[in-house]
This record gives C-alpha cells, structure tokens and sequence, in this order.
C-alpha cells in the first residue's frame, strides 16, 4: 500500500455561489422576459432557466429591474438588430420593408417566445413597475424618432415625394410593425403576417 493517501477533493465553502456563464444567463432571462413579460416572470422561472440561486443573480445583476433592462440591451443587438439594418437602407421604402419583414421573422421564428419584447414586454404594469414600463416606452419613442429623421433625410433628398407628411408615415409603418408582432403572439402564421405587410407596403407614397 503506498504511503500517501489519496488526496481529497477541496470541499466548496458553504454558500459559495457556483461559476456561470453571465452572457448565457442573461440570454435565457431575455427569452424569459420575452416569453412572460416583466412582471411575469418569477424569479423561480427566471434562476431555473439562467441556472443559478437568487444570491447570484443579485450578486450579478443587482435585482431584477436591472436585469430586464440588461435583457432588453441584449435584445436589441440580438433579435431587435433588424431595426439598425434597417435605418441603413439606402431607400426610404427599404427602411419600411426591412422593417415589416424583419418584424415578421422575429416573432414568427419557431426558435423564439413569439411577439417582440419592446412590445409586450411592459405595456401594463403594476404601479411599482411603472418605470419599467415608462423605460419600454422611452426605447419606442426613440426607435420611432429614428425613423423618423430618416423619411426627413429621405424627403430632403428626394428620395420621398415633397409633401409627404413624415411624421404620419412613421407612425403607420411602426404601428403596422408593432401589430404585426402582436398578432404573431395571438398565433397568427407568418404567411398571413407578410401578406399583412406587403399590403402595408402597397400604399407606399409614389
């Protein structure tokens, strides 16, 4: 028999929180959030599917308001990238249609909850949530005042009829795109979806 016993694995120290990968958790609380919304998601579903306790994810995310803005980050150079592509369109109407379809594949996307979580991630809240839905609000407005400036850019150089009212053309194309994400959730297929947004699409300004 040798004369040195085998060695013992080192014993964890109680309470020690085990290693996990931040941007996979944060990843699956996105998809979390995107499925149930903000105050749908339970902390239990939310750990269950990051994989770790409740201490660590306070240690790494401060509480869960901060991680659903930190998920909402993530969305929009995830999913929701679709909409940067778009503003750089070289014409006004490609900006419309990557829009439409880019909001079509998102939320129809069988690997995905469904819906867009821009949308639906906080349009009614409890009082004490109210920043949080305030905060989805804030994102909106700015994606829209994008928009926006860009059918002025596009009016300026022509690129748009003289008279068209820009401000009325943006908030048809995003509510279009928002409903579209809507009814997807409401299960609507994505074949019905597009044909939705090629009759948007139709009405174009010539």
């Amino acid at each position: 028999m040798s004369q040195f016993a085998t060695p013992q694995p080192l014993a964890r120290p109680v309470g020690r929180p085990r290693a996990f990968n931040r941007e996979h958790a944060l990843e699956a609380a996105m998809r979390v959030f995107w499925k149930r919304g903000y105050e749908g998601a339970s902390l239990t579903e939310l750990t269950a599917a990051m994989g770790i306790n409740r201490p660590s994810l306070y240690a790494a995310f401060g509480d869960k308001a901060t991680l659903f803005r930190e998920a909402v980050e993530r969305y929009g150079v995830g999913p929701g990238r679709y909409v940067r592509r778009a503003l750089g369109q070289p014409t006004a109407r490609l900006v419309a249609e990557t829009l439409l379809r880019g909001a079509v594949t998102i939320a129809t996307d069988a690997a995905n909850p469904g819906g867009c979580l821009w949308v639906q991630g906080a349009l009614v809240t409890s009082p004490e949530s109210s920043p949080i839905r305030a905060g989805l609000a804030g994102l909106r407005a700015s994606g829209i005042a994008q928009i926006r400036a860009r059918f002025d850019r596009a009016r300026s150089d022509g690129d748009l009829p003289a008279g068209t009212d820009t401000e009325a053309l943006t908030l048809y194309i995003t509510s279009v795109m928002h409903g579209l994400s809507v009814q997807a959730a409401s299960g609507f297929s994505r074949e019905q979806l597009q044909r939705a947004a090629d009759l948007a699409l139709s009405t174009w300004p010539a």
